[in-house]
């Protein structure tokens, strides 16, 4: 008998092993699914439409990109979360959807855990902006308004949790300041009302700002990145202006739902490494204001849980709500 299952268990890691070599060997077998939980034309789309055609080459199997749109990605996330592991179902998952809205959200129909991190695509840049009325020209300046006068300065935002509204929230609690933080719905009319002087500031994305800050109607004053921008190498970061670690980085992952094997998981990884790498590619993700990711499983697991925890103590010491 203990022969028997010395042999039982010897036997069955080698047929195991031997199964996952088959199937990596033999996937995709049908078209892949690539879900975008936002509406074509944003960020989160144009990384589908890109990785749906790069990885149909590879593999040489269609890639259909599905825009599952509605509760702020929620919906998206939770098809791909229910999806059969099979690596057939691919989700384009921004940092809010993984890292922002399980803590958010406290009735999500998904967990972080439902899904399994494949690789880093891009990273997007923040910057903290006033506008050009504001009188200050560093962050210390800024600061120094916002202690001088409790919530006389706003910040705009496209939405509660969103990461403007938590990167703001961070900037107050890390400054011990009082901040008044004015929601809107969008990133369009935020950013109307910043150039309008209705609010004084806001966290957006470079590629946004980018325009009003040459044209001088913005004020550049850091940026949360813990590396300067390529893009606006003069401005300093926020943790150079004495914000130890102020981090408050945009980014889009490749997950698949938890229980893929992890051949596949590997097999996906590399291609989009491979994809990621093209010249042409990074070229056109660079005109988007995004830097290609990359990196192993691992690395981009790390990223979500650093952040994870970063922002479910924004939220808790907020008590930031959902609208």
């Amino acid at each position: 008998m203990r022969r028997f299952r010395f042999l039982f268990f010897l036997v069955i890691p080698l047929v195991t092993a031997a199964s996952f070599g088959v199937l990596a060997q033999t996937y995709p077998s049908r078209p892949l699914h690539v879900i975008v939980p936002f509406p074509p034309g944003g960020p989160t789309d144009v990384l589908g439409r890109i990785l749906a055609q790069g990885l149909s080459e590879a593999l040489g199997q269609p890639a259909v990109v599905d825009n599952r749109v509605g509760a702020a990605g929620n919906i998206g996330i939770e098809q791909a979360a229910k999806a059969p592991p099979d690596g057939h179902t691919l989700a384009i998952v921004p940092l809010g959807n993984i890292a922002v809205n399980p803590t958010l959200f406290p009735s999500l129909p998904y967990k972080a855990s439902d899904l399994a991190p494949v690789s880093m695509l891009a990273t997007v840049d923040n910057v903290l902006v006033v506008n050009a009325a504001v009188p200050a020209r560093s962050l210390r300046e800024l600061l120094a308004l916002a202690a001088q006068k409790p919530d006389a300065l706003s910040f705009a935002s496209p939405g509660a949790g969103s990461q403007a509204h938590l990167a703001g929230e961070l900037l107050a609690l890390q400054s011990n300041v009082q901040l008044l933080h004015v929601p809107y719905k969008g990133i369009g009319p935020a950013l109307n009302d910043l150039l309008g002087g209705q609010v004084s500031m806001m966290f957006a994305q470079m590629s946004s700002v980018l325009p009003h800050i040459q044209s001088g109607k913005l004020r550049a004053l850091g940026v949360a990145s813990l590396k300067r921008s390529p893009v606006m190498p003069e401005v300093p970061t926020l943790a150079e202006q004495g914000l130890a670690r102020f981090e408050a980085v945009s980014w889009y992952a490749l997950m698949v739902p938890a229980g893929t094997p992890r051949p596949v998981i590997d097999r996906l990884n590399a291609e989009t490494a491979r994809l990621l790498a093209r010249p042409e590619l990074r070229d056109k993700l660079a005109a988007l204001g995004m830097t290609p990711g990359a990196g192993k499983p691992s690395d981009l697991a790390a990223t979500i849980q650093a952040d994870t925890m970063r922002w479910a103590e924004v939220i808790r010491q907020k008590n930031i709500k959902p609208e």
